[in-house]
């Protein structure tokens, strides 16, 4: 029978899954604040057309700032993670060698984040004396922690989740919380469209600051673009500027699915893999059925579902509303906004790509428009009203 009550985690690790679960609840909370400010009615940004001898510059004009919220919930949740691996740990030592520690022993219980092999053994001597046993040298639970630590990855070590962990609270903990900016994931001329915007070249990872220049085009050529606003994240001490969810997404994934369950067990991770996110607002009789019952969908993979359909629901008021017989794009609107974000994506789905312009593929991208216009219609016949405010 499939073990779906996380059998594999003992009971003494149970405050961990909800630690966890923690986390992903303070993500989701930058998730909701990120996506009022990516969709806000003016942009994240504006641009100004700036003549320059015989060519004319694209210039940001202004940037909306960001909530400051959002920057401490990055570095409450990011400080929720390190704390799940540290009360993991301190959990396995208790158990492997007695509760409660001695002081000193328990002030040398930490989850160290070595970039080489020299300053792990480091670690291990600072141990032999005072240490706890199960933490000395050549002990199952050094073996585990072994596995774990950042000099393992050769090419670059520094982009190890646990580094990236460590240096991002370490820095919270001292000095200003995560400094979080607008920058420009990717671009393209509207003539030139990719058939992914993974085919596009990476952009340097640099803020936007009010006076860049976006492009630059002859005088009088208008060429439309379509620009990729997102919130970057700054690493302490680098000038790398990655994607906010992106970071708390790899570091998140790499603590719940890999490095929890291999302190806890030594093994492979098992499965079911742990929750991201359970009812932990209430008190459980049984906690391994409100895990069981929890999330595998993690905050930062909802964000991402929930920007595609809002740009989904934007493109299909403007498809549908052009064609012949259609409601009004209020009736639109309103038809889309009844419907999860689930829904609207799967409609999406339905539609394929033609870069080719095949004639068979229109032709069947058509009659699929067709049949969510005669639902936009079925749901403004049975009385659906626009959203208040619809335009």
């Amino acid at each position: 029978m499939k073990d779906v009550m996380h059998h594999w985690l003992p009971d003494r690790h149970l405050g961990v899954a909800a630690t966890l679960s923690h986390s992903d609840e303070l993500i989701g909370q930058v998730a909701d604040l990120l996506f009022d400010y990516q969709t806000q009615p003016g942009g994240v940004f504006g641009l100004a057309e700036v003549p320059a001898g015989p060519f004319s510059r694209s210039v940001v004009e202004r940037v909306a700032p960001i909530p400051r919220k959002i920057p401490l919930l990055v570095a409450d949740a990011l400080v929720a993670l390190r704390a799940a691996l540290e009360h993991a740990l301190f959990a396995e030592v208790e158990f492997l060698d007695g509760s409660p520690l001695d002081a000193k022993a328990a002030r040398l219980v930490e989850m160290p984040a070595s970039g080489t092999y020299a300053t792990f053994e480091e670690w291990k001597k600072k141990r032999a004396k005072n240490g706890p046993p199960s933490l000395r040298a050549g002990s199952e639970l050094v073996r585990r922690i072994d596995g774990l630590q950042p000099f393992h990855r050769q090419s670059d070590p520094h982009m190890h989740p646990l580094a990236r962990l460590v240096l991002h609270t370490n820095h919270a903990k001292h000095r200003t919380p995560a400094i979080t900016a607008v920058r420009i994931a990717a671009m393209y001329q509207d003539d030139q469209r990719p058939r992914s915007i993974r085919d596009l070249p990476p952009r340097p990872e640099e803020p936007l600051r009010v006076g860049d220049v976006i492009a630059q085009t002859p005088m009088g050529t208008r060429v439309p673009m379509t620009l990729f606003p997102t919130v970057g994240i700054n690493r302490p001490g680098t000038d790398r500027w990655p994607v906010l969810m992106q970071e708390l997404e790899e570091i998140s994934h790499w603590v719940r699915t890999q490095a929890v369950p291999r302190l806890v067990t030594g093994m492979e991770p098992p499965e079911p893999a742990l929750p991201t996110r359970y009812e932990i607002a209430v008190g459980h009789e049984d906690e391994r059925q409100a895990m069981a019952a929890g999330s595998t969908m993690s905050a930062a993979e909802r964000h991402t579902q929930r920007l595609r359909a809002a740009s989904a629901r934007d493109g299909l008021v403007d498809t549908i509303g052009q064609m012949d017989g259609s409601p009004s794009a209020r009736q639109i609107t309103a038809w889309l906004a009844q419907l999860t974000d689930e829904e609207v994506l799967d409609r999406i789905a339905r539609l394929k790509e033609n870069h080719t312009y095949d004639p068979d593929v229109m032709v069947r991208n058509f009659e699929i428009l067709k049949g969510l216009r005669e639902e936009a219609l079925e749901f403004a016949r049975d009385g659906g009203s626009p959203p208040s405010g619809a335009g």
